[in-house]
Parts: structure tokens; sequence; C-alpha cells
């Protein structure tokens, strides 16, 4: 705008036309305007009379397109705002600044809100010049409309708004939209390894953590060195048969191999650090073919055995009962003349009649 006055009134030579153009603009920068455009408005004015001075002028047309086109801006002066980071980020604990300028506004004092959105509730973090909320004593307001937060949590992480009202602007009103991330630093995972594992079977090695965010990725090492994704990508694991997952912290192998046996744990990472879980051994053995045939064969062995010692303790009647019974008793024969006669108690006999010697 003042680059176009300049050449205006370089190439135009009429002084009277232009002194509407000068009580215009002394009765602008006498009216309550916000800094920033009575700046602005003061510099044409001072330029305009410089020409004037100078007696170099504008003819009425050019004056009244300079007039139409300081109205068009004035006009159009209205509250915006502008943000240095739309989705910053912070680690857990440590400060972050949600930046919110106001780009341009003619509103001396606007009225300047932040609100909080999780899971699509809004709710107040800044109204009546006060913080509030669950950052109340946490975050202050650096001007003239920045937020900060001094101790930031995981449950800080959400979509903030800043929203300015302007009621002296044509636009009263305008906002901006911040996205929050807080970084959490992954706890100490729990490992899985096996003791011991024999030659050839499969095994599964589990890493697991559940504090971190972002989503932590895994690592897992042998013997102090990374173990790749791809085997083949490493001479020392190019004989190995694994599938390592680093979304599921998973490290399985199809077959183990000897070469496979040594100390392993595990590594969660994202951007806001790491954590790993202390190292467990795992064995490899081979399995003893010959030693598993000859213990089948002595068990069998002494089972038959005890099998035949069974059958010849029973055969010689060791096993058989002799033991007699009242119903099976039977009286001896009355040779010497005296009658026997059972009662109900078994073993317990008495005379039926009497004998002459």
């Amino acid at each position: 705008m003042t680059t176009m006055l300049f050449v205006v009134m370089e190439t135009q030579h009429n002084r009277s036309t232009c002194l509407s153009l000068t009580h215009t603009l002394r009765s602008v920068i006498s009216s309550p305007l916000h800094p920033l455009l009575k700046h602005f408005t003061l510099r044409m004015y001072r330029q305009t009379e410089h020409f004037i001075d100078s007696k170099m002028a504008l003819t009425p047309l050019a004056c009244v397109l300079l007039l139409l086109s300081m109205q068009c801006y004035i006009s159009t002066l209205a509250v915006i705002l502008k943000t240095t980071n739309p989705k910053p980020w912070v680690n857990e604990f440590e400060s972050i600044e949600l930046s919110c300028m106001i780009e341009s506004i003619s509103t001396a004092q606007p009225r300047i809100e932040w609100k909080k959105i999780k899971m699509g509730e809004p709710s107040y973090v800044y109204f009546g010049k006060a913080i509030s909320g669950d950052l109340e004593k946490r975050a202050k307001i650096r001007e003239p409309a920045s937020l900060v937060i001094l101790n930031a949590t995981r449950a800080d992480s959400a979509d903030y708004r800043c929203e300015v009202t302007a009621p002296n602007d044509q636009k009263s009103f305008d906002e901006i939209l911040i996205s929050l991330t807080v970084r959490v630093k992954p706890v100490v995972p729990r490992c899985s390894v096996p003791k011991s594992v024999p030659v050839g079977k499969p095994a599964e090695l589990h890493c697991l953590e559940g504090e971190g965010y972002p989503k932590s990725q895994y690592q897992w090492f042998r013997n102090k060195e990374e173990i790749p994704e791809n085997p083949k990508n490493s001479p020392k694991f190019i004989n190995s048969t694994y599938t390592l997952s680093r979304e599921l912290g998973t490290l399985k192998f199809s077959a183990v191999k000897k070469e496979d046996a040594g100390e392993y744990y595990c590594r969660a990472k994202n951007e806001a650090g790491s954590s790993e879980c202390g190292p467990q051994m795992m064995e490899v053995y081979d399995i003893n073919i010959a030693g598993i045939i000859l213990g089948v064969v002595v068990v069998v062995t002494v089972l038959l055995c005890i099998t035949v010692g069974i059958f010849c303790a029973y055969k010689r009647g060791y096993f058989t009962s002799q033991k007699q019974t009242g119903k099976n008793y039977k009286a001896p024969a009355n040779g010497d003349g005296v009658d026997y006669v059972r009662t109900e108690d078994e073993g317990d006999f008495r005379h039926k009649s009497s004998f002459v010697i």
C-alpha cells in the first residue's frame, strides 16, 4: 500500500485534491485502534504530508482510488490467528508451548480461551483469564495467547483449540486447532526365554511392555549382538531359521540349532527412549537316541519280570485264601456214639445225648 502511494504521488501534481486524504488519515489516527493499525495509518499520514510539502500531489481520481484502497484495507482487517507448529510433541514431564499468535486484530482487549478436546469432548483449560481443569497449576499463558504446559503428562495428549473473540473487528472470531502428543518412555519389558531346547525343536521368545507411547518397537539381542530381522543379512545368523516381529516382540525358531544357544535379552524402544530386560540363557542340547532306546528296553524288561513273578506266585497258591467259614465246615463222624450239634456260633458244640461206657 505504501509503495502504491509513493508511485502515485510522484507522478501527479495537484496539491488541493490531496488535502482530503490528509484529513481522513488524521481522523483515523485519532480514533481508538489496535497499535498495529495505528502504526500503519500514522506512517501513511506522515508520508502524505511529506509529499504535499514537497509540492507533489495527487489528481482527484488518484486520491479517490487511494482512499478506497485504504478503506478496503481497514474494513477487512480482522482477528487472524496462526501457529508455528500445529502438531507439537513433548516427552513426559517436560514443558511445551502451544503457539497461538494473533496475526492481525483491531480490538484492544480480545477475549482469549483455550479448550482441550479428548474423545470428542471439549473442556476449558483457560477461561476468564485463569487456568482451569486438569492443567490448573501446571500451565500459564504467554502473551498474547500461547499456552505453556509446564509438566506434561501422558494424559495431556489431546487436541487443543485456541479461540479469540474480538468484538470491534468485522471478523470478530477466529480459532486454531493444535494436536499435542506426549511421548512416554517404555518401561522395562517382560521377557520370556526358554531355558533349554533340544536340537531341531521349535522355540519361542516373547517380549512385551505396555506403558510406552507411541507404541514400542522391539529388538532382540544374542550375546550382546542385535539379531537382524532377516537372518540372511548377517553372516553370524545366516544358518538360523527364525522369524522376528518388531511390532509384537516375538522371536520364533522353527528348528533350533546348536549355534542358537546363548544369552538373549530384549529392548523396547520408541521416540521417547528405550528400556531392556536382563539377559537370560537358552541352552540347546542334542537328543541321545541310543540312551532313549536303552531306557525303553530296561523298562520293558523290568515290567516283564514283574509280570512273570506274579504269575508264578499265583500258580503256587501264594494268593489263594485257606480260611474256612461256617457254611463249608463238615462235622466229624460220630463213631464214638456221640452226636454233635452245631449252634449258631461257629465252633460251639454241645452233646445231643449221653452215652454209657
